[in-house]
């Protein structure tokens, strides 16, 4: 044991229900609404002194567990089931160490849950690694809050060899023998960071798309949008099965933020593009960027990095590689980014980019985010509609990784009835002023996200 070390003493968790202000239609289904799972976590130092963590995510199942199979309400129920199973192997672990270390040895029982779940309830598909991924990740932020908390620093500043028993290699193989965390993580976040603002397939563009206005005073059509917040960063997404909608979708954005951006004095702008795994081939994708530089060279030129356009399951589809595509935009891996294998197999595979997700875990997250860099990857932090203590997690990521140019902010979009507690405490993280998020303030212990009620 290390001085530094901890071990977890108590564990406990708590749902909270959310109403979308506005549906959300990706990977072919409309969302309207959140649960989110809150972990209060207490540990103990080598001292007996203790501290409390706080560790929020959505629990979103939607795009962790998409099944066709299954209702919404018999994949939420799997999730909460897993939740509640976790407690004890997180409170009875007897681990002590850094908390990248205890999830390094916990992370193994997080899928006996599903397991358990998928044969009690006589289901016909396995749970999904990755919907595991996402409960556990509150238990894992709850962790490292509590720990930067204990030692009275920023989490961000735990990452160091004071803190760490291992190197690298320990974690991610012989190549990075010698190499520490703390190289690859900025104990200090950046200022501010460009926010990348959603622009969903049924989110109106102009006055004239608006059929029933929600009335409630924010934004009610993006150019609406861009004209409040500044944005320079949107992020489309797209159908990935009908061909023609898509392209017209990025040109009608475009002719939008054109507009907009013009009126402004704006000159420079970025789009993302995100087809939620539906494009069956690459060549679908190819034929797309294709016919948008032929209509608008503009537009194509704004295209800053498409997120996984084909199916997650890559072993399954190993003539899903991406090596034309990434030729001409970066290319990153999403929901099939698990673990370093995953990320071995997408840059065999052609990709040659990383999208960072608070809910796959803070340990997880930051591993990984060194091994991108030491490949040369392109590097995004992406959002799963986090509010609250879960959007300052996501956002701490995006400020702390070198090389990440934007952070992804959705629930001030389709849930901000979530953030309200929250954004007079983080000035700056929940209200965008001139397109960017002011990152600089996350400072505080932990993961600097002390809920309201404290």
């Amino acid at each position: 044991m290390r001085s530094t070390d901890i071990t977890i003493r108590d564990v406990a968790i708590s749902y909270e229900d959310y109403t979308y202000r506005t549906p959300i239609k990706f990977g072919g289904m409309t969302l309207d609404k959140v649960t989110l799972l809150n972990v209060t976590m207490t540990v103990e130092g080598a001292t007996g002194r203790r501290a409390v963590g706080f560790g929020s995510m959505p629990l979103g199942n939607i795009w962790a567990w998409p099944s066709r199979q299954l209702s919404y309400d018999q994949t939420l129920a799997g999730m909460k089931y897993i939740a509640e199973r976790l407690i004890g192997p997180f409170r009875m672990s007897g681990l002590y160490g850094h908390p990248i270390d205890i999830i390094e040895e916990l992370e193994p029982r997080y899928y006996l849950p599903g397991e358990d779940y998928a044969r009690l309830a006589r289901l016909s598909e396995p749970v999904p690694k990755l919907a595991a991924l996402v409960v556990a990740s509150a238990f894992d932020a709850a962790l490292h809050d509590a720990y930067g908390k204990l030692h009275g620093r920023n989490c961000y500043q735990t990452y160091t060899r004071e803190f760490l028993h291992n190197d690298l290699s320990h974690y991610l193989g012989e190549e990075f023998t010698g190499e520490w965390l703390e190289q690859y993580i900025e104990p200090v976040p950046k200022a501010v960071m460009p926010l990348y603002h959603l622009v969903g397939a049924l989110d109106p563009l102009t006055p004239a798309e608006v059929r029933q206005p929600v009335g409630d005073g924010l934004p009610e059509h993006l150019g609406e949008w861009i004209e409040r917040d500044g944005l320079t960063h949107l992020k489309i997404k797209l159908n990935g099965d009908d061909l023609g909608w898509d392209v017209e979708r990025v040109l009608s954005v475009n002719a939008v933020a054109e507009e907009v951006q013009k009126r402004q004095g704006v000159e420079r702008w970025y789009y993302s593009l995100d087809f939620n795994e539906r494009c069956q081939t690459v060549d679908y994708l190819l034929e797309f960027l294709h016919r948008v530089q032929g209509r608008s060279p503009a537009a194509y030129a704004r295209i800053q990095y498409i997120e996984q356009p084909t199916a997650r399951d890559l072993k399954a589809h190993p003539e899903n590689k991406m090596h034309a595509a990434a030729r001409l935009k970066p290319v990153v891996i999403d929901e099939s980014l698990t673990d370093i294998e995953s990320l071995h197999l997408a840059r065999e595979m052609g990709y040659t980019g990383v999208a960072f997700k608070a809910c796959k875990g803070q340990s997880s997250t930051l591993l990984l985010a060194a091994a991108a860099q030491k490949y040369g990857l392109f590097r995004c932090v992406q959002d799963l509609t986090c509010p609250g203590a879960s959007l300052i997690q996501s956002a701490g990521l995006a400020a702390h990784i070198p090389g990440v140019a934007a952070i992804e902010a959705n629930s001030r979009q389709y849930v901000p009835a979530a953030n309200r507690a929250w954004e007079e405490r983080f000035p700056g993280v929940f209200t965008i002023r001139q397109g960017v998020m002011n990152t600089g303030i996350l400072t505080g212990p932990g993961l600097g996200a002390v809920p309201p009620m404290e």
